[in-house]
């Protein structure tokens, strides 16, 4: 499978979210059952990579996608030198609450390109409604080492789950040079 170089949101009349399969069924179930219905809704967006070829049902495989959500966190999950200065309300965030890589191109460097695509992203939203970092929850060690890479770092364990941040200002710093 070829994919293409840009993502797009999501459209149930040109992907084809039924024959993607990263690997995991929490994140495959997310996407081929609840991302459309969210979409329309208005609680995320999921962006797309979709394949160059159409399957012979006309629609485009799913070569990755992320899903972003506006979230907050309570300052006090933050490390001290960086909450101090922060409001004693809930502190906006932004989730990226879904990512994945189809297993038929896993090993492509898909996933940091998609984690790339999605933080860029975020940074334009962040141009016209701010927040304070971008957060993911770990569903397992090999995804937390991934987002470790990237230097996101720990916030606390929730329903299990590792989650950790990366402040806005990092993010910045990757996207400001190109603008």
């Amino acid at each position: 499978m070829k994919c293409g170089k840009t993502f797009v949101e999501l459209n149930k009349a040109i992907h084809d979210r039924t024959t993607f399969d990263c690997g995991s069924v929490e994140l495959n179930t997310f996407l081929q059952r609840h991302a459309l219905r969210h979409l329309k809704v208005g609680v995320s967006k999921t962006m797309i990579l979709p394949a160059l070829e159409r399957l012979s049902n006309q629609k485009y495989p799913i070569c990755s996608f992320y899903t972003v959500v506006p979230s907050s966190i309570q300052r006090e999950t933050l490390p001290q030198n960086l909450s101090k200065s922060l409001p004693h309300y809930p502190v906006p965030v932004f989730l990226i609450a879904q990512l994945a890589v189809n297993k038929k191109v896993q090993g492509q460097q898909l996933g940091k390109i998609t984690l790339i695509k999605a933080l860029e992203f975020l940074w334009q939203v962040n141009q016209q409604m701010h927040a304070y970092a971008v957060v993911v929850d770990c569903i397992n060690e090999l995804v937390e080492k991934f987002y470790q890479k990237y230097g996101f770092q720990y916030l606390h364990k929730k329903h299990g789950k590792i989650r950790m941040f990366l402040p806005m200002k990092t993010v910045g710093q990757l996207f400001e040079d190109r603008e």
